[in-house]
């Protein structure tokens, strides 16, 4: 029988090792670190001042960092023996097969009889790892290949030897994909796996293409990063995050692993990267790689002079436009056609991992879907390449790589396979993806962790598949039925809020009242919400004024209201940025499903105005509700903590901390994985309406902290102006929070009631809006993206 999965042992407290226990406790699974005694001071120092070190890390490893103080401490020395409650082992020590046999020899005897062991290795072979182990264990023994770092890579390949247990890989794919939120590919054990495999070379190939066309990192990440569907982060500062060193032995495992591939010659260490992992900066984990920080500014390396310069170089006017086409067809052929250096670079990198997984997917992958999924979860492309490749048009794209292989343009001179031109338009189709190992076509998992993916990843033709039966759609929502479910999706650009978002609640609860089904606001594609659409509010303030917003705001509000007090139950699925009014709909709902990495906060101060959607008024509610639980302690203190993350317009990092902000409260929910927020929503709006769902009681007796509450706040913003920390502006805003959030003119203790408070609220947005200073960082925001400090 496979275990369930309790408890986890990460061995090795290196930057992965600490990591990846990090987000075990992330997904609250109990864990315990191991590593080597402290030759000085605690034996178990070495392992706490890793867990120490997971609190300063950027990005954070951990959702709460408070939550560093969970992970348990152990050495090899004194600790052993709690391996045996472990139902999880994760190897995840330094790329040497002898220091790995070495430790194996050391924890084997200790670990539970049903307990799963794997190695965290890059590119080791899984196979020649497991030598040595009794047949059992041999059972027990796989790859699970993290990417770094753990929290935020969506990518974790599981890799099997030819005698480990099928119903333990079930498992543990179970437990990464749901427990801990992982894309999991099985990949083969060949070296470095699917996605090193390929996004190494890829890497590499793009050394090679960059130093023919003499382009600078700088501007090789300009053009590799989000502009080409890749991670925003490019090629080099990507290869900072992960580790120069890191990369430098995927390499060599490249080197060594790999004599006969046709490719070889690109498989070497580049020379700026042997400079660099030389003068021991290996990237953001030493401060320093291709880039670092010189105060504000951002300064690259400089191969020539072994030195850092400034950096700040761009792609070309012409082939932004080019890669702004929406068309991949014609994409691709003015980048294979222009003469254009940048274009040039940019089709030879695309030609080159075309060429490569072409001539490697027989012996890398099961399927094309594989290494397309695995190169969209390990390195943040929006597609695959085989995606890319059939996209653009399967035949013309082979041909003219085939052209250039002959021409002598490739990176070498293999040719493309037979299949490849055997009359395909591709190799996705809705029956699933063609595997050049069978040549056959192989269909997605079916594990039954994946029915909790309704909106499952995929690939090819299948990616387009639209949920339920529409009940109402235009350009700002979808209301549509699915099974006993009523559903509202926001259409609008990062799903902003403007007239017709709001028109469409009010559309989605009469559909879902009259259904008598619960409602579930959910999008298929992230953010949940960016807040009010400012853009779509522009034109009625430049005509009519400021006179003429307030019935918006108003509607916006009765939207909220109705929200929180239907007669059907409704919950937010919330995934990704829910900003500002983005985060006013989702806490006017019943219940919030959270997706872990969400970031949520009241941003409206960063444009100089106040929520106005009930942000305000929730904070001052929930204060008070808090304060009933706890009267011995001040009703200010608690309207503080919301009063601060308004003014400060703070985010949370995660739903973590959304939680501890109080935007979650008890009942809501934290989804691990992505992929299964919505079939976790569908759940939570039904068991809501089977418990006999009846809505909260209006609010009319909120305690508030009055005047008083109001001069305790001012005196503190008072010294936070005077003493230069904030702006006249930012004093005003704070004042205005502080006077909504505490009611107005009355007496420390009074209540009101939510009409009082949303009142307040639109009469302060509606002020403020009317503001000079404000006003200039509403066109701020619009023309650049970024806020105006004034």
């Amino acid at each position: 029988m496979t275990p369930h999965i309790n408890k986890v042992a990460v061995l090795g407290a290196g930057v992965m090792g600490a990591q990846i226990a990090a987000h075990c406790i992330n997904a609250r699974v109990p864990v315990v670190l191991f590593d080597l005694p402290a030759k000085e001071g605690p034996k178990n120092g070495i392992v706490t001042a890793a867990i120490a070190s997971l609190r300063k890390l950027s990005p954070a490893p951990l959702g709460d960092a408070a939550d560093a103080a969970a992970i348990g401490v152990a050495n090899y020395d004194d600790d052993l023996a709690e391996l045996g409650s472990c139902d999880l082992v994760i190897e995840a020590i330094a790329e040497r097969m002898d220091l790995k046999h070495a430790l194996y020899a050391r924890v084997a005897a200790h670990l539970a009889p049903h307990a799963i062991f794997a190695s965290n290795t890059s590119g080791l072979s899984i196979t020649e790892l497991a030598s040595g182990f009794d047949d059992t264990l041999k059972k027990r023994f796989c790859g699970v290949h993290f990417f770094n770092p753990p929290r935020y890579m969506h990518l974790v390949e599981l890799i099997a030897t030819p005698t480990t247990d099928g119903a333990i890989l079930d498992s543990l794919e179970t437990f990464l994909t749901t427990t801990l939120g992982k894309g999991v590919i099985r990949a083969k054990d060949t070296p470095n796996f699917i996605a090193n495999r390929v996004g190494i070379f890829s890497m590499l190939a793009t050394f090679v293409e960059a130093e023919r066309a003499g382009l600078g990192f700088d501007v090789v990440d300009d053009l590799t990063g989000s502009k080409l569907g890749r991670a925003k982060s490019g090629t080099f500062r990507t290869a900072d995050v992960v580790g120069l060193d890191t990369l430098g032995h995927v390499i060599k495992t490249m080197q060594d692993k790999l004599p006969d591939d046709p490719f070889k010659a690109v498989f070497k260490t580049p020379p700026a990267l042997e400079k660099l992992i030389a003068a021991g900066a290996l990237g953001q984990k030493s401060g320093a790689g291709f880039y670092k920080k010189v105060g504000r500014d951002i300064q690259m390396f400089d191969p020539a002079s072994a030195s850092y310069v400034p950096a700040g170089g761009k792609a070309d006017d012409i082939v932004v436009r080019i890669l702004k086409k929406k068309d991949a067809a014609e994409r691709l052929r003015l980048l294979h056609d222009s003469k254009n250096p940048q274009a040039q670079f940019l089709w030879a990198i695309l030609r080159d991992t075309f060429h490569y997984v072409a001539v490697h997917a027989h012996a890398i992958a099961d399927s094309a879907r594989d290494i397309d999924l695995a190169l969209r979860f390990g390195f943040g492309q929006s597609l695959g390449p085989f995606e890319t490749w059939q996209q653009a048009g399967w035949l013309e794209i082979a041909n003219w790589v085939k052209d250039d292989i002959e021409k002598g343009r490739a990176l070498c001179d293999a040719p493309l396979p037979a299949w490849v031109f055997d009359g395909r338009l591709g190799v996705h189709d809705e029956e699933g993806s063609y595997s050049a190992a069978s040549a056959t076509s192989v269909g997605p998992s079916t594990l039954a962790v994946y029915q909790k993916q309704m909106q499952r990843a995929r690939v090819g033709a299948a990616s387009n598949v639209e949920l339920g039966t529409t009940l109402f759609e235009d350009e700002s929502v979808r209301v549509f039925a699915l099974d006993d479910v009523t559903l509202l999706s926001l259409r609008t650009k990062m799903h902003a809020i403007g007239p017709g978002v709001i028109e469409g609640i009010g559309r989605a609860l009469s559909a879902a009242a009259s259904r008598d089904e619960p409602l579930v606001i959910w999008s298929p594609d992230e953010p949940f919400s960016v807040g009010a659409d400012l853009a779509a509010m522009l034109p009625l303030f430049m005509s009519k004024g400021v006179s003429a917003i307030e019935p918006e705001v108003k509607k916006l509000q009765d939207a909220m209201m109705a929200l929180r007090y239907a007669a059907v139950p409704t919950v937010a699925a919330v995934s990704g940025m829910a900003l500002g009014g983005g985060l006013e709909l989702a806490l006017a709902c019943a219940k919030r499903v959270v997706a872990f990495e969400t970031y949520a906060g009241l941003v409206e101060v960063g444009v100089g105005l106040v929520p106005g959607g009930g942000g305000l008024t929730y904070g001052a509610r929930r204060a008070a509700e808090e304060h009933a639980l706890a009267p011995d302690t001040y009703l200010l203190d608690f309207v503080k903590r919301y009063f601060t993350q308004a003014a400060t317009a703070t985010v949370s990092k995660s739903a973590l901390e959304a939680r501890r902000m109080g935007y979650l409260v008890a009942g809501d929910e934290i989804v691990m994985n992505s992929y299964e927020l919505l079939w976790r929503a569908l759940a939570a709006a039904r068991a809501l309406k089977d418990q006999g769902f009846r809505a909260p009681f209006r609010a009319n007796a909120i305690e508030v902290a009055g005047r008083s509450g109001i001069a305790t706040i001012s005196a503190q913003l008072i010294n936070m102006r005077d003493g230069g920390f904030i702006s006249a502006h930012d004093f005003h805003l704070g004042v205005t929070i502080a006077e909504v959030m505490c009611g107005g003119d009355l007496d420390a203790g009074a209540t009101v009631d939510e009409t009082w408070l949303l009142a307040a609220e639109r009469r302060a947005f509606m002020g403020l809006l009317n503001h000079p200073k404000t006003q200039e960082r509403v066109m701020g925001m619009m023309q650049t993206g970024k806020p105006v400090r004034n």
